[in-house]
């Protein structure tokens, strides 16, 4: 096959395109999965100020389903705030913040005491769920008795 290319050379030259779908990139292993109990951070006064912006505006915009058209709007509007008008927006984030540390304190002190007092309460856990099960068996043999 002199000057003729062959089927596998042809294929070569060509962009392969991958039926497979990719992989999503793997978390990484060092990484600590997040505590449910851990207090979540306080919202800022802007946030503080959307809450409250969000019902007005969903009042006025009934027809309005757009969550960025709402976003846009409480953004324009905080903008133009003074700083007189976002002063109540501010010291109930403040206030916020201030509950947040409390918690976070009371949090970590409970961090610190370490995996003592957790096992406690899955072995409490343990013991009421293993409890229920009795009295699901106990149930179950009174309702095959009545038949």
């Amino acid at each position: 096959m002199k000057g003729g290319k062959s089927k596998a050379d042809a294929r070569s030259t060509k962009l392969s395109v991958s039926k497979k779908p990719t992989k999503a990139p793997a978390k990484k292993a060092g990484k600590a999965a997040k505590d449910p109990n851990k207090p979540k951070r306080p919202a800022s006064a802007f946030f503080v100020f959307m809450e409250e912006f969000r019902e007005t505006y969903k009042k006025e915009h009934p027809k309005n389903k757009s969550v960025a058209a709402v976003g846009k709007a409480g953004g324009e509007r905080w903008k133009s705030l003074s700083e007189s008008e976002k002063a109540p927006y501010v010291a109930k984030a403040e206030k916020r913040k201030v509950e947040y540390e409390k918690d976070m304190k009371s949090y970590n002190k409970r961090q610190a005491e370490g995996p003592k007092a957790e096992e406690e309460e899955e072995s409490e856990k343990s013991m009421s769920e293993v409890n229920d099960e009795d009295d699901d068996e106990e149930g179950s043999g009174e309702e095959d008795d009545d038949e």
